[in-house]
């Protein structure tokens, strides 16, 4: 696969795990993710088997996620408003402001384990491996998140014990 092609068959779903995961700039950081791509393809030894490379930009999107969570930690937050250097983007519009919302309830490593199953789609097994937990662990975790999730964006009222 060439730089480009991995870009377009990866960057809307690195673009969603990045924003699931809570990354302040998600563009900037998926940009980060697509550079280091582009520089280090050539030198990746699974380059032609789709799933390796799927969990190899999923491993650099959230080592930088990582990083831009350690940045953001770092600097002071400013207190005045600011006003955005770019128009709305009209992605943000079609997220479910609601489960948005509920995403960023979930704990940090629930919120990672459902970003990378069912944003980035990687299997259990890979996710397992990726977040060092064992395939229990990860498949307990989803349970839970999905739970949450589940009674965060429900509209029915809870049941009566």
């Amino acid at each position: 696969m060439t730089p480009e092609q991995v870009y377009v068959a990866l960057a809307p779903r690195v673009i969603g795990y990045l924003r699931a995961r809570g990354v302040a700039d998600p563009e900037d950081v998926a940009g980060e993710v697509f550079l280091q791509v582009a520089r280090d393809l050539r030198r990746f030894r699974d380059a032609e088997d789709e799933t390796a490379v799927r969990r190899w930009v999923f491993t650099i999107a959230r080592n930088r996620a990582i990083d831009a969570g350690r940045r953001a930690r770092r600097r002071p937050r400013s207190s005045s408003t600011e006003v955005p250097d770019r128009p709305a983007d009209p992605a943000d519009e079609a997220l479910d402001p609601a489960l948005l919302a509920a995403l960023l309830e979930l704990t940090d490593d629930q919120r990672e384990v459902v970003a990378l199953r069912f944003v980035a789609d990687l299997p259990l097994e890979v996710v397992a491996q990726m977040t060092r937990r064992s395939v229990g662990a990860t498949k307990a975790l989803q349970h839970r998140a999905l739970e949450n999730l589940r009674r965060s964006v429900s509209t029915e009222p809870p049941a009566a014990l």
